[in-house]
């Protein structure tokens, strides 16, 4: 029971230096958000409380990335500077992103609901400086993940790699089947509906425009009133015979003298 111990600390130290394996599977969030998986990002739990004992503050812990078929290829990085980059995903078929410390990953309840993005990240995906990038991924993968601590000596210690990761993918036009008979009855009752009230619609809206310009034609057509003649409003003479004509008051006889005023007597 001992040689194959002691076989394996020996293929180890050829190797390189043997990784501290952490009980942890990274996998999609089960948590009810929308997005959890895009044609280019997909979300997973936060790993709280998990990397405690494993990792110092100096520590960092990165998140690996890589297609499906080439986690059995990937080699943990001896150093910082042998970091695959998010830019070489294409040709490399893997990469390590999201680099941070154990402050992020705290052992507290109250940080449960918290998720990583993977993906999100698209100021940075030209950007060959930053090597933690966390750009979109251009293949729906399929993916698998896991977590990798690193510390000044290169690989310290890691998780097991998730479950395979499909992103969605949108559908070709060419692909959607449009036909009217694939459509289900009461789809096909509504756009009936609908057709027909919008030509009701069409159909007012005609005969309210053709009635305007109908009405317009008349008022053109119609002859102008005629002038009426000058002696229509001439002045017309009326003769009141039930108003008796006035007569003259009758005058003194011419024998009675009349009287004088009182300037004359002076």
């Amino acid at each position: 029971m001992e040689l194959p111990l002691v076989l394996l600390v020996l293929t180890g130290l050829c190797a390189g230096r043997i990784l501290e394996p952490v009980p942890y599977t990274p996998q999609i969030t089960a948590k009810s958000l929308e997005g959890k998986l895009t044609a280019t990002t997909f979300t997973l739990d936060q790993p709280l409380c998990i990397f405690d004992q494993y990792v110092n503050s100096t520590d960092d812990i990165w998140l690996v990335v890589a297609f499906t078929n080439a986690t059995s290829n990937f080699k943990n990085p001896t150093s910082r500077v042998k970091i695959p980059p998010y830019q070489g995903l294409s040709t490399a078929l893997h990469y390590m992103t999201l680099k941070t410390s154990i402050a992020f990953y705290p052992c507290a309840e109250s940080r449960a609901a918290s998720v990583l993005r993977v993906g999100s990240d698209t100021s940075c995906k030209d950007d060959r400086s930053r090597e933690f990038c966390n750009g979109p991924l251009t293949s729906p993968g399929p993916y698998r993940v896991k977590f990798l601590i690193l510390d000044s000596n290169g690989s310290k210690a890691e998780t097991r790699w998730s479950q395979q990761i499909s992103l969605k993918q949108g559908r070709r036009a060419s692909a959607i089947d449009t036909w009217p008979g694939r459509r289900s009855g009461t789809m096909v009752v509504i756009t009936s509906i609908l057709s027909s009230f919008i030509g009701v619609l069409v159909i007012l809206f005609l005969c309210t425009a053709a009635y305007e310009c109908y009405k317009l034609w008349r008022l053109e057509e119609a002859p102008a009133p005629e002038e009426p003649p000058a002696e229509a409003f001439r002045g017309r003479q009326y003769d009141t015979h039930h108003i008796p004509p006035s007569q003259a008051p009758p005058q003194p006889p011419s024998d009675v003298p009349r009287p004088r005023s009182p300037a004359a007597s002076l």
